[in-house]
């Protein structure tokens, strides 16, 4: 049996109607709250109809046993979560990207936004408004947070609860389609950031439905998604129809899976598999991953799961606590330079030696896969917004400090990514928030994230994450833009993609030489014919070095630097310079 799409989609004018529910009597569809049509039941708990009585636009929703529900393939929540669906067409939009190719993920320079603060507008119109602006600083790739339709109107998007619809408020599935398209006119590539571990539990009708969820685990967020209990044929059958969907009606690049270590899957063959043998050719899988496991992003064929990159926390903690920060909470873990070369050198930090925070030996090595297949950054959506108080860099590090941790990602033989409004030292903090409408799921998240901080000892109340302020608070301010900041990033995103040395992510041509008296980092990049090498200095104290000609210096005059030495290194900075082989 060739299994149906789930949802509604139209074929010459017919609605081909499809809806899984193995444990219910009858089921029918409500068209615009005064026609009932019956389905009829197929194959593997499958109800479906062929018929022309709906149309795109009208509003419907599933009868199970005469109980009215969403659809839970919904295209479109125009009343939000507990609304009825939507009937979309998504075939006559008119693409103008056919001359579009998909980069390799080495030449991705990724650039983190959140939809709805990225801009004052907060839609996928006001991204495409600021294009040319990501275009000229040298970003390649976009990454956008979760769009699937959430509460309300302010969520980190981690709370969705309608996979295929497109969030109302940011413009719906026609408006995302019309970013995408913007974005590859303009030569940049999208990656939708997709939950497939867990689904937000205001609107959650799909127990309804059927076993979309099993008790033998749990995560973090609730029920487990039911990848390999009874009747889990179907439930990966609809997340696997969903990123195809993705990459077919909307033109996506790529996916970035949320924390993947949260899908729990014993089959034969696990999910992430199967999904990547069904992903078109060039198109990237990019995953959240947090247990130091290569399995997951070798390739099929050495008895991997296929995965093409996945991001690398470690080094962000391994940076944040040699430039000074805290080591608090995860932090403990991690002891500054020496774990910082690490990672250089062998991606994961902790690769089977013992963790004192998890008192554990966790991680396997890593060496065999190359650079292209990890993303590295300075600070992401979680590592701020899961601060109390929703810190930047900015608000935490000083101006010198944020240009060297900056240049410290640039540098790396890994893709490096950056954190919407981090090139210009944005002010704002990037808070948690929500818009629920159910008081005893407001309360609870209010609890939840104040237990969350009793790791990092904080004491205090974190904003409301319910309150409308703490959306408005978290909104970017681009009259504010400090202008010397972002020619900075330019300049160093200029120096990154001229060099091959920098951009050919060629792992065994990488060495790195500490000196933990002084605090300093000797990194050198190679390429057969140019080695580059890139000496940074996380100390407060000036330093004496043999280096005469300097390619890039992070404490230059025109950067608002203390200015560059010839034969030193200021405090706080980055020299980069080349050696002929």
């Amino acid at each position: 049996m060739n299994k149906p799409i789930p949802g509604i989609r139209f074929e010459n004018g017919e609605a081909l109607i499809a809806l899984w529910s193995p444990t219910c009597n009858n089921a029918a569809i409500l068209i615009n709250q005064t026609e009932k049509l019956s389905l009829y039941k197929v194959d593997f708990g499958y109800w479906a109809l062929n018929t022309r009585a709906i149309k795109p636009g009208d509003t419907y929703q599933f009868l199970l046993d005469d109980t009215p529900y969403p659809d839970p393939a919904s295209l479109s929540q125009p009343d939000g979560v507990n609304g009825p669906s939507k009937a979309l067409d998504l075939g006559p939009y008119q693409w103008k990207d056919r001359n579009w190719s998909n980069p390799p993920l080495e030449d991705y320079i990724i650039y983190e936004l959140h939809t709805g603060t990225f801009t004052p507008q907060g839609t996928f119109d006001g991204i495409a408004d600021k294009l040319d602006y990501l275009k000229e600083l040298g970003i390649t790739a976009i990454e956008i947070m979760p769009v699937a339709q959430f509460p309300g109107e302010r969520n980190w998007g981690y709370d969705g609860v309608y996979p295929y619809a497109v969030q109302n408020s940011y413009g719906g599935a026609e408006g995302l389609m019309e970013l995408v398209d913007a974005c590859h006119q303009k030569g940049i590539a999208v990656i939708l950031d997709v939950v497939y571990n867990h689904l937000g539990p205001e609107g959650n009708y799909f127990a309804s439905y059927g076993p979309y969820f099993t008790d033998k685990y749990h995560t973090p967020w609730g029920n487990a998604i039911n990848f390999d209990d009874a009747w889990c044929d179907e439930v990966r059958h609809y997340f696997i129809e969903n990123a195809l969907m993705w990459f077919r009606d909307f033109h996506i690049d790529a996916l970035r899976l949320d924390a993947v270590h949260a899908i729990k899957d014993l089959s034969p063959k696990h999910i992430l598999q199967e999904l990547k043998e069904r992903t078109p050719k060039g198109h990237h899988l990019i995953i959240e991953f947090d247990l130091n496991d290569s399995r997951f992003i070798d390739p099929i064929k050495k008895g991997g799961f296929g995965m093409d990159a996945q991001w690398i926390d470690e080094f962000h903690h391994a940076l944040r606590v040699t430039a000074g920060g805290g080591q608090d909470g995860y932090y403990a873990d991690f002891n500054g330079i020496v774990h910082l070369a690490k990672s250089y050198n062998s991606a994961y930090v902790y690769d089977g030696i013992y963790s004192p925070h998890r008192l554990k030996t966790f991680g396997i090595p890593a060496q065999d896969n190359p650079g292209n297949q990890f993303v590295v950054f300075s600070q992401n959506h979680d590592q701020v917004g899961n601060r109390m108080l929703g810190e930047r860099s900015s608000m935490l590090f000083s101006f010198e400090m944020q240009k060297l941790m900056a240049a410290a990602v640039m540098v790396s033989p890994f893709i490096p990514m950056l954190f919407m409004g981090e090139e210009w030292s944005a002010q704002e903090p990037f808070l948690y928030f929500v818009s629920h409408s159910d008081p005893d799921l407001i309360k609870a998240v209010r609890k939840g994230r104040k237990a969350e901080f009793a790791a990092f000892h904080q004491d205090g109340e974190a904003p409301d994450p319910q309150a409308k302020e703490t959306f408005e608070q978290s909104k970017l301010d681009w009259q504010r833009i400090d202008y010397t900041m972002i020619d900075y990033y330019k300049n160093l995103i200029a120096l990154r993609k001229q060099f091959p040395a920098l951009y050919q992510l060629n792992r065994k041509l990488v060495t790195t030489t500490i000196n933990e008296s002084d605090q300093t980092l000797l990194l050198e990049r190679g390429d057969p014919h140019q080695n580059i090498s890139c000496l940074m200095n996380f100390s407060g104290e000036r330093h004496q070095t043999g280096v005469l000609s300097k390619l890039f210096d992070s404490a230059d005059q025109r950067w608002n630097g203390p200015g560059s030495l010839k034969g030193y290194i200021q405090p706080q900075s980055i020299i980069i310079y080349t050696n002929h082989v």
